[in-house]
């Protein structure tokens, strides 16, 4: 005898606490000027991300780690996503601070990304001062030391960043929208900035200071965008923890404390308990979730990599023609950045009108079809005389620009058509949206971690380069845009249009 669907939602729903939450608690109904001023914490930290995206790989190699071990660099990043950020909530939520719960973690998140970054621009100089020679041993490794502690400080951050935007609106879900929107655009405003500071070349005739005989000139342009990052972050962070005064918790007994923190205290156990009752759909939209990063973080890796070796012909060993390659891949970063904003303003209307799982797929179709460009573009610079001079045609820089700009509307729809997706299909189970959301981040993290290991060693393999792992990514998102338009049915349950939303 079969038991019945609603019999089965009743036995995967964990189980839930109600209590009355004293009426002091609840928030008051915060204007909107000073959810905007909360938001901007997320411009500092998203001009960091920016500046890492943008320069950091190539830098690595710039200081004596090879191409194929450059993005064992980069591991930490999902490893600290994973665990970092979900430690950092949980804390937040029972902090007892006479300062409030999230301010305290937002401030000592930022000091440490102030720190990391320091750590990093000045890596070159420190080992010198240690002994460093024509190997930069020293130097090596504190940059790796930085650029670790770099990605565990923004995983440890952005988490309260946004709770506190969770706590001020309460569950005025209209406000909820509007914070979420404040956070989104300060986040492509620091893009954008960041992006556009890593493309300058001069800085270090703006800071002098930078150059040294440790320092070259790369090295003291990534110092001063790294200078300039700290002082931005100072400065947004400022503006936002200053804007509001948080109501304290005096003890973890709290009913606000012990509502808030339930599910972050079982959040590992539960979400991996999950798995094994998750439907077919569900799998699905995980599954095409994988394959659309395995697509997407090669690109994440090694784009301006690729602009400095594959279309500038440089080599990352005190090569001008690869810097001013890099700087170009940052002014196309910027560009994609842009194209992302415009085409998150639309989203809603597009999933609307066609459904979300077909929005999806041609996205990553499309996807597909960049990185299918960017592989051919190679091919034809490899075979292109570039002259006396050694500069590429415009023809070809104006074709890898223009990649990196259609590639902002793959990365918006990526960005949130899967959240919504998987976080309407959970919640029908009576599962929380906590748990969908760490569910989701499994299938991110995982292929992360895959193409951290696998695609520099496998680039090596191939006579190096960056074509070996975007041909990888062209497959990885052709197939799994095929799959989003064939098997994601097209129409969309009542929650998913509001979640989009979100």
């Amino acid at each position: 005898m079969t038991v019945p669907e609603s019999q089965h939602r009743q036995q995967r729903q964990p189980p839930q606490r109600h209590r009355n939450i004293p009426t002091e608690t609840i928030p008051t109904r915060i204007p909107l000027r000073v959810l905007l001023r909360v938001a901007s914490v997320a411009c500092g930290i998203q001009f960091g991300w920016a500046l890492q995206l943008s320069l950091l790989t190539p830098y690595v190699q710039e200081l004596g780690i090879p191409h194929a071990w450059s993005s064992i660099i980069w591991l930490c990043g999902p490893l600290s996503g994973f665990f970092v950020q979900p430690l950092a909530g949980h804390m937040s939520d029972r902090s007892t601070s006479k300062y409030g719960r999230r301010r305290p973690f937002i401030v000592v998140g930022c000091g440490s990304i102030i720190l990391s970054v320091l750590l990093i621009g000045f890596a070159a100089d420190i080992g010198g001062l240690l002994g460093d020679g024509e190997k930069k041993t020293r130097a090596i490794a504190v940059f790796v030391i930085g650029f670790w502690f770099l990605d565990m400080a923004n995983n440890a951050t952005q988490g309260p960043c946004r709770a506190l935007l969770a706590d001020l609106t309460g569950k005025d879900h209209r406000r909820t929208r509007v914070a979420n929107a404040y956070f989104s655009l300060f986040m492509a405003v620091g893009n954008v900035l960041g992006y556009a500071t890593g493309a300058y070349s001069s800085w270090y005739k703006i800071f002098p200071f930078t150059l040294n005989s440790s320092c070259d000139i790369n090295c003291a342009n990534l110092k001063a965008a790294f200078l300039l990052d700290v002082i931005f972050i100072m400065c947004t962070t400022y503006i936002s923890v200053t804007a509001i005064h948080e109501q304290p918790i005096t003890s973890v007994q709290d009913p606000l404390v012990e509502e808030s923190s339930h599910e972050q205290e079982a959040f590992f156990w539960e979400m991996f308990g999950t798995f094994k009752y998750l439907p077919g759909p569900v799998w699905l939209i995980l599954f095409v979730t994988s394959l659309t990063w395995i697509g997407w973080f090669p690109f994440i890796l090694f784009d301006t990599d690729w602009m400095g070796r594959e279309i500038y012909g440089g080599d990352p060993n005190g090569d001008l023609k690869y810097s001013d390659g890099v700087r170009m891949g940052a002014f196309g970063l910027m560009l994609n950045s842009v194209i992302l904003g415009i085409t998150s303003v639309f989203m809603e209307n597009l999933c609307r009108k066609w459904g979300s799982g077909f929005i999806w797929g041609i996205s990553n179709i499309i996807m597909f079809l960049c990185f299918l460009a960017m592989l051919v573009l190679s091919f034809v610079a490899s075979k292109t005389d570039y002259g006396v001079d050694g500069v590429p045609p415009n023809g070809i820089v104006i074709a890898a620009l223009v990649i990196f700009a259609i590639l902002g509307m793959p990365l918006a729809v990526t960005y949130s058509v899967p959240y919504a997706l998987i976080s309407s299909r959970i919640e029908s189970l009576g599962l929380g949206q906590g748990l969908s959301m760490g569910v989701l981040n499994v299938s991110i993290v995982l292929p992360q971690v895959v193409v951290s290991l696998g695609s520099g060693p496998w680039d090596s393999l191939f006579g190096g380069g960056n074509s070996p792992a975007f041909a990888i990514a062209a497959v990885a998102a052709f197939a799994s845009g095929l799959v989003a338009i064939l098997a994601i049915p097209r129409t969309r349950p009542t929650t998913e249009k509001s979640k989009i939303r979100q």
